[in-house]
Order: structure tokens, then C-alpha cells, then sequence
């Protein structure tokens, strides 16, 4: 008997130890590992905040004395996604002069995925955010541009004061964007007159 008792021991160490060698589920620890590992090829997606109107306009008046431009974009725009990179290199070159860029993305709760995946992979230097889902869209666009019906891409100037200097919808190639934006890098503030 006790001869059996320790072939059978033997034999589950023998099974055990092909069964950990064979690549058994890890432990946690192991588990905690292969997260990092994970997470160090694949840095944090970004975040977007959420907005409605109010939430729009909150953010405009955090930056007001300063020219603004602001992107509306969708993953499943193709004029948008044509253009955000274009976007992303004129903030990179006209950040430094003193323009704040912000982008706004349209699209919905099942497409965030998608979503993180183009920012990742386009890297903008710009905070971007996303309309809150179940608003009423129509009265969103009417809040921000009065003109707009939702066309996409959407791009809006803001000179200093906060007001908008200009706009335009639809793809637009980079020449329409450093007018824009030269525009309102020249605008001054209320009672100052612009730079000559």
C-alpha cells in the first residue's frame, strides 16, 4: 500500500509539473505581469470628456483673450479623418504662437473604441472631447454655430474676444486653415488695437 501511495505521488508531480510547463493558466501574479507588459506596448487611450452646449461654451470662455480654433469631427467622416492630421500638424506649428486648439468628436457610445484608436494613433497636442450622447444635436449645433446643420467636418475660428471670426464646413485643405488661423492670431482683444 504504502508503495502505491507513493507512485501515485509521483505521478501527480509528474502531472503537475507537465501541466505547468505545458502553460497552465498563470497565477496572479503572473496575470499582473502580463497586464503591464500589456499596458507598456499599449499606452493609456485617452479620455474624453463629455459636453453638451453649456459645457461648450464653459470650456470657449476658459480660453477667452486667446484665438481658438476648434475642430467637429467623426471617425466616420471621411473628410474628417482626411483632415485631422493636417489639424494635428497645424496645432504643433501654431500652438507656440499663441492659438489654442480644441477638437469636439461626434461620434457614439459604440464607436469610442474606434474613436481612442484614432486619437492614439494621430496623437493630437490638443485636448479633445466628445458630445454628450442623447442631447439634442440640433439644438447643440444652433448653440454653437447658428449656420450649422450638421455638416461635417466642422471647423470654427474665435478671434480674442471669444466671438467667431470664421468657419467653414466640410474638408478644407491646409491653405483654408492657416488663413483662418493667421486671422485670428491677428485679432485683438476689446480695446486693443491688432499688431501691425
Amino acid at each position: 500500500m504504502r508503495q502505491l501511495r507513493i507512485s501515485m505521488m509521483a505521478a501527480v508531480a509528474l502531472g503537475a509539473a507537465l501541466f505547468l510547463s505545458a502553460g497552465a493558466p498563470a497565477t496572479s501574479l503572473g496575470h499582473a505581469s502580463r497586464v503591464s507588459a500589456h499596458k507598456a506596448r499599449h499606452p493609456a487611450l485617452p479620455t474624453l470628456p463629455l459636453i453638451d452646449a453649456a459645457g461648450y461654451h464653459r470650456i470657449l470662455a476658459k480660453y477667452r483673450g486667446k484665438p481658438v480654433m476648434v475642430n467637429f469631427w467623426a471617425t466616420w467622416c471621411e473628410p474628417c479623418r482626411y483632415e485631422f492630421p493636417a489639424v494635428v500638424q497645424l496645432a504643433r506649428q501654431y500652438q507656440p504662437k499663441g492659438l489654442v486648439v480644441l477638437g469636439v468628436n461626434l461620434d457614439d457610445d459604440a464607436d469610442l473604441h474606434v474613436v481612442r484608436d484614432f486619437l492614439a494613433k494621430n496623437q493630437p497636442p490638443f485636448p479633445s472631447y466628445r458630445q454628450k450622447p442623447g442631447i439634442d444635436v440640433d439644438a447643440f449645433y444652433h448653440s454653437v454655430n447658428p449656420a450649422w446643420t450638421g455638416t461635417m467636418p466642422q471647423t470654427i475660428f474665435y478671434d480674442r474676444n471669444g466671438q467667431i471670426a470664421g468657419y467653414f464646413f466640410g474638408g478644407q485643405p491646409r491653405e483654408a486653415f492657416e488663413a483662418g488661423i493667421r486671422a485670428i492670431l491677428a485679432s485683438a482683444p476689446a480695446g486693443r488695437a491688432a499688431p501691425r
